[in-house]
């Protein structure tokens, strides 16, 4: 019980964490950014990946080791819609941080400031991420109340 309860704490924390962050970097990334900001968005993201991946090593574990068990979840819709969810905005994040990347090793370079259709672009893609990850705790309150299987 004591290790169903400690992941459960984990993973709820670690998905506001998350979701603190991708609201930081969509109030960050603006048309106005200096060097400085930039590395900032970067360091910030990097932190976004950390993050990410300890709530599919902790959810995943909560879903092995936990009170329900594999085979509450293996079988239950919403538990892999939710992870389809999470994927797609794993992969939607790929192209911000890319950004971040470049728009970094420019301004070191250069002084250059990113170009507004880029950064236009990254602001989209990243209020999409927030958008999808709306459908998270929805997923999951249905999947806790056993719907989906």
């Amino acid at each position: 019980m004591a290790t169903d309860l400690h992941l459960a704490i984990a993973h709820h924390l670690l998905i506001f964490i998350l979701f603190g962050i991708l609201v930081s970097e969509v109030v960050l990334v603006r048309q106005s950014m200096t060097g400085d900001d930039i590395k900032r968005i970067a360091s910030i993201d990097l932190w976004y990946g950390v993050v990410a991946l300890l709530i599919v090593i902790v959810g995943f574990s909560r879903a092995v080791y936990g009170a329900k068990g594999w085979a509450y979840y293996s079988v239950n819709s919403f538990f892999w819609a939710k992870i389809g969810v999470f994927a797609l905005i794993a992969v939607l994040s790929i192209w911000p941080t890319v950004k971040y990347l470049n728009w970094r090793r420019n301004s070191q370079t250069a002084g250059n400031v990113p170009d507004a259709q880029s950064v236009v672009l990254v602001r989209r893609i990243l209020w999409l991420e927030l958008f999808l990850f709306a459908f998270l705790p929805a997923f999951a309150a249905a999947m806790a109340r056993g719907y989906g299987q």
